[in-house]
């Protein structure tokens, strides 16, 4: 499997792109994972966010990340597709996102559904309308021969039947999944169950823990976290993540796991790292 890791780890550091890269080199990291943003910000411009623009040349960026031996995973444009504003907005982000990504060489776009249940909309009407918009999304990707996946995220991904509905919106291979061992957990699922019904859709990996804390808290009330405070293997998620590795190792998945957790400028991502590593040597899974 490929390790990875997504730069929101670095944002309460306020790093930058490049300085995620020199974190991943230091630590013979290979792949890395990041937002999108679709346009401009002052927090960008100002080097105090590790996230990518679509003013960033993508090009250019192949040629900075070579230098690193650092290649991109994914690109997260998950902004949510269940609800009006996703026909509006979040198609034609994905679709900016999808050229970006062919020209920066990464093989993936992520995408989601809402956190909540869509305002104004009875749930089949909302599924209707993320399904206009994945025909939409998907006939672009074959053409640009990039994967789109859907993230255990929300209110729709995080129902088993539901998320199958989604997978089958459209008859295509770049339609795949993201499984986020931290947002199904929240939501009072288990990312075991994920992994064993879709095993076989399965293109990109969340990696993510939850502490005692935000489980008594908050376990069945969300449906997904921001940015997990646990380095991954502290937290009471850890035996789940253990085991869905290995049923996805088991069903031929070599794809990228990404790491999310908040990094603290370095020392918890490093300590998540640490216990992939370990843990991938522990279920006989070669790590790239």
């Amino acid at each position: 499997m490929q390790i990875s890791f997504h730069t929101d780890a670095f944002c309460s550091a306020f790093w930058t792109f490049e300085k995620c890269l020199e974190w991943a080199q230091k630590n013979h990291v290979h792949f890395i994972e990041c937002g999108l943003i679709d346009g401009v910000s002052w927090m960008h411009g100002l080097g105090y966010l590790p996230h990518l623009s679509t003013v960033d040349d993508p090009l250019l960026l192949r040629c900075q990340m070579d230098k690193y031996d650092c290649h991109l995973s994914q690109i997260d444009a998950a902004f949510p597709l269940s609800d009006r504003r996703g026909q509006i907005y979040g198609v034609q982000y994905v679709l900016n996102a999808i050229r970006y990504a062919k020209l920066a060489g990464c093989p993936r776009v992520c995408t989601t559904d809402g956190l909540f249940k869509p305002e104004g909309l009875e749930d089949d009407e909302a599924m209707a309308l993320m399904k206009e918009s994945y025909k939409q999304i998907i006939g672009v990707a074959e053409q640009y021969e990039i994967d789109i996946t859907i993230e255990i995220h929300g209110y729709f991904t995080n129902n088993i039947e539901r998320l199958d509905q989604m997978l089958n919106f459209v008859d295509s291979p770049r339609l795949r999944l993201n499984l986020d061992t931290g947002n199904s957990f929240i939501a009072g699922g288990n990312p075991i169950d994920f992994a064993n019904r879709f095993a076989k859709k399965v293109s990109h990996v969340h990696v993510k823990d939850v502490s005692k804390e935000l489980a008594e808290a908050s376990r069945g009330n969300d449906t997904g976290i921001a940015m997990s405070h646990s380095a991954i293997g502290d937290g009471v998620n850890a035996d789940n993540i253990r085991e869905t590795l290995a049923i996805l190792h088991k069903a031929g998945f070599d794809g990228p796991i990404s790491m999310e957790c908040e990094g603290q400028g370095g020392p918890l991502i490093e300590r998540s790292l640490a216990w992939i590593r370990k843990t991938l040597g522990e279920l006989g899974i070669a790590a790239e």
